[in-house]
């Protein structure tokens, strides 16, 4: 054997050594990466099995839920953020509705002011947040589709302490702020700017400064859970996924099941890209001495008519 050949030999003996090491080395981290995979995919499993809660109605919509995921159309979710405390039901201090439109990537999102003056069915006239004291998720999910005249194919409801472990969980949130504020000792300048849990739920409550009262509450209550969701789809929350896991399992109750969420995870995934945002109008009354926002029937309709018509949309 050659000189030349020897080193040729050497060469390619390395060559295959340093293949085996890389082949190893990849070899790992693929058992690594499909175990914590494997890992993830049954703690979701198992979070979206602790949340799910049923409600009695959902039976008798089994049939167009299913039609609407399968033909990719609109559904409306109803988001409920409740304040509950040990020995009290509570009421729901939020209460915003979502319209999500696949065909136009688009979302509605309502708010429903906590004191509007509704028809809770079989209570009578009262102010809509008291829906859920009366009767939970069922009764407030019954109240806001008589009120919008709409099918509320999904709900969420969540503890509002439990917006704080979310927004922490994703890593904090970014909102604009229209108008600097101090909440429960926190102050807020105007502009840009980012928030921990703690602050995001005092910047969510926040009402009394603002001239605009519960709407402007609201607003900032949209621009919240707007950012959530954005931060929740970013690359930079898959290294989070187990603490914003763990967030949610513990503070949210939900009626979609883990294929459902599938469906709508690859089918209305776009829609996050255009938010349209629609305002109940009404005025201050008060009736039998209790204050309550009422709205009249022209903009009862008005916002109907918004809501099936963005359903529709093509």
């Amino acid at each position: 054997m050659t000189s030349a050949s020897r080193k040729e030999l050497r060469k390619n003996k390395k060559k295959r050594k340093g293949l085996k090491i890389f082949l190893t080395i990849f070899g790992l981290f693929l058992l690594i990466v499909g175990g914590y995979v494997y890992y993830l995919y049954n703690k979701l499993d198992d979070t979206v099995s602790g949340m799910y809660t049923p409600l009695e109605s959902d039976q008798e919509k089994k049939e167009e839920v299913d039609r609407r995921l399968n033909n990719k159309e609109s559904i409306n979710v109803l988001l409920l953020g409740v304040d509950e405390r040990e020995g009290d039901r509570g009421r729901s201090d939020t209460m915003i509705f979502m319209s999500l439109n696949p065909n136009t990537d688009q979302i509605l999102m309502l708010s429903i002011p906590r004191d509007t003056y509704v028809e809770i069915p079989g209570r009578g006239m009262d102010k809509i947040n008291h829906a859920y004291a009366f009767g939970g998720s069922e009764l407030s999910v019954q109240t806001v589709e008589q009120f919008l005249d709409t099918t509320i194919h999904f709900y969420s409801k969540i503890n509002m302490e439990g917006l704080r472990d979310g927004v922490d969980a994703l890593g904090g949130v970014t909102v604009n702020n229209e108008f600097d504020f101090t909440q429960d000792g926190i102050y807020f300048s105007e502009g840009e700017i980012t928030l921990d849990g703690e602050e995001a739920l005092a910047f969510a409550r926040m009402r009394s400064q603002d001239a605009r009262g519960d709407l402007g509450r609201n607003v900032r209550q949209q621009q919240i859970i707007d950012a959530m969701i954005s931060e929740a789809v970013s690359f930079s929350s898959f290294t989070r996924v187990t603490d914003i896991l763990d967030a949610v399992g513990t503070n949210v109750e939900t009626n979609a099941q883990m294929k459902e969420l599938r469906r709508m995870f690859t089918s209305y995934s776009g829609v996050r890209r255009d938010t349209i945002r629609e305002e109940i109008s009404g005025t201050g009354q008060t009736i039998n001495r209790i204050w309550y926002y009422v709205v009249s029937d022209e903009e009862r309709n008005r916002i109907r008519q918004a809501i099936k018509n963005h359903m529709e949309a093509k």
